[in-house]
């Protein structure tokens, strides 16, 4: 067996400066390397005192960055991919999809809640929430259609609930998608009142599922991080 890597993973920090702040970014690594079983460091980055770990490690750059022994790497989708393909079997999990539409479904859930959230007119919001929803029906559908393999599996089966989203384990995907659908679920309840509907099988599954799981809930910062992140863009409708 090959000598473990050392590694750091450098994210956010919150508001008190030493706990994990608000970052999708941060969190979808952090998932990964988690459920790769991977020993690693974990480096909170105060992003007021602009330490001199980001002069020294990253210049120019934000949280987060991970260091692979002597290795920096910045740029979040090519760290995905180096650790899929350092971090492999039969010493690690591998992550990535069987599926490709996996890789993509939902991918625009976060841009129209970002329009409906930051909307301050009522006249408007219908509207754009019947657009934001519209989305999350959309990822729905897809969570409660049968992949392939489930099909082989229960050929006559007339209701389908996926616990994640490539099938019954967490993939890269989710570990994209969930941090961000955390957030939503969050900023959504406090500025418009709203929860993801219930009717939604699909998804209320797959997010009860991951709730569950470690890698996913104690990798969430906390629900004041997230309202705090939001304070200066997110907008209560004007009455």
């Amino acid at each position: 067996m090959s000598e473990p890597p050392k590694i750091e993973l450098f994210v956010k920090a919150s508001v008190d400066g030493e706990s994990v702040g608000n970052c999708p970014f941060s969190q979808r690594l952090f998932m990964i390397l988690w459920l790769k079983g991977v020993n690693f460091t974990l480096t909170t980055v105060d992003m007021k005192r602009a330490p001199d770990v980001l002069k020294a490690l990253a210049p120019g750059s934000q949280p987060p960055f991970l260091l692979y022994n002597d290795d920096v790497k910045t740029d979040i989708n090519k760290i995905e991919e180096f650790l899929e393909e350092k971090l492999a079997p039969p010493q690690y999990r591998k992550l990535c999809c069987r599926y490709k539409e996996a890789n993509c479904v939902g991918e625009d859930i976060f841009r129209s809640f970002s329009g409906y959230i930051k909307n301050p007119i009522p006249g408007l919001n219908d509207r754009l929430e019947k657009k934001f929803l519209s989305k999350l029906v959309k990822l729905n559908m897809y969570l409660e259609t049968p992949l392939p393999h489930e099909l082989d599996q229960k050929p006559n089966a007339t209701e389908y609930l996926r616990p994640y989203l490539d099938g019954d384990t967490l993939t890269l995907a989710d570990c994209n998608l969930l941090p961000k659908l955390h957030i939503i679920k969050v900023v959504c309840k406090k500025y418009r009142n709203f929860d993801i509907p219930r009717e939604l099988k699909g998804l209320t599954n797959y997010l009860d599922n991951s709730y569950k799981q470690d890698e996913f809930s104690y990798t969430c910062p906390k629900d004041s991080e997230i309202l705090f992140a939001y304070q200066s863009v997110a907008k209560y409708l004007n009455k």
